[in-house]
């Protein structure tokens, strides 16, 4: 997923100086980005208050839209580097394209885990024909330093782990949770699950109370530690948790993202994350000439082209603004 933003604003991340030690209960709301030609995301990481959750520094979340008489989703071929994208459905599909060559349609709840490394591009589309309805989130992961330049790859893992309980089913996408692994490859402490209660539940998940927590609202109707989340918004929830609870008043589905706090600073801009301005004008100016980040393959249109750096330099800073 690329962030389309014509005027790419500079965010610093990382660092512990920011990380809530203790249980908190802090709402996000989303600010709303066009995303090609007829999506509509909501942001809710990098946020105002907030831009990183463990290593997860980039969170939208979309849908469901009515795209039957529409494109869908139509991303052109963007540039990615220091970071995994992964690519998370509740209803139809994105057709992924990269320059490393892979080709693969994802489903939901299917696990479409791409690492740049120190350079990929890929393009994302709703097929020809589509599903009627799109409904999903786009989350990127920062890559520590130690695996910032690792050989760029993509990964589809179409059947994931996962926990039950009575009401509860939740689907492993990243990490470990309750004793359960993903096959997804990681490069930090992190946990990403997908939640789905049944009208009427309470009960609670496990945490680790080393890692930070938000749960993303995909649907429904859900208290989170007490606080009504409402689809599309995001709660914060600090550290020091051994557990979550969780009712749900209608059949809802949440997004558990957690991790170990991203001790490093770094610099995020447009689609790049690297740790100096320098990093981060290096990039620019590679996609610009054509160079290192590699061609997508068998796409029917243009590729984006890079904003322009804003006029000063870009320096890493803190967790929050």
């Amino acid at each position: 997923m690329s962030n389309l933003d014509r005027q790419a604003a500079m965010s610093p991340c990382g660092g512990r100086g920011f990380v809530v030690a203790e249980p908190v209960r802090e709402l996000l709301a989303p600010r709303r980005v066009p995303l090609g030609e007829s999506t509509e995301v909501r942001r809710l990481l990098p946020n105002l208050g907030r831009r990183m959750i463990g290593a997860w520094c980039f969170v939208d979340h979309y849908g469901p839209d009515d795209i039957a008489d529409e494109p869908g989703m139509q991303v052109p071929p963007h540039p990615h580097m220091g970071l995994q994208t992964v690519s998370w459905l509740h209803e139809g599909e994105v057709l992924h394209r990269d320059s490393v060559g892979s080709l693969q349609t994802i489903r939901p709840r299917e696990l479409g885990l791409m690492t740049s490394g120190s350079a990929i591009s890929h393009s994302e589309e709703s097929p020809r024909p589509h599903a009627r309805f799109l409904h999903g989130a786009q989350l990127w992961v920062a890559l520590p330093d130690s695996h910032r330049r690792v050989e760029p790859h993509f990964e589809h893992h179409p059947e994931l782990p996962h926990v039950t309980a009575s009401g509860l089913t939740a689907t492993l996408i990243l990490g470990e949770l309750d004793g359960i692994t993903s096959p997804g490859t990681t490069y930090s402490p992190i946990v990403g699950a997908d939640l789905s209660l049944a009208r009427g539940t309470e009960t609670s998940v496990p945490l680790e109370p080393d890692f930070e927590y938000a749960v993303l609202s995909m649907s429904g109707e859900a208290h989170v530690d007490g606080v009504p989340v409402l689809p599309g918004s995001m709660l914060y929830l600090g550290c020091g948790r051994r557990e979550l609870p969780l009712r749900a008043e209608s059949d809802a589905a949440l997004m558990l993202l957690g991790g170990e706090p991203f001790e490093e600073e770094i610099v995020m801009w447009w689609n790049f994350i690297g740790r100096s301005h320098e990093d981060i004008a290096q990039a620019r100016e590679d996609w610009m000439s054509s160079t290192r980040f590699g061609h997508v393959e068998s796409y029917g249109g243009d590729r984006l082209s890079a904003p322009e750096l804003p006029p000063v330099a870009l320096k890493p800073r803190g967790r929050v603004r």
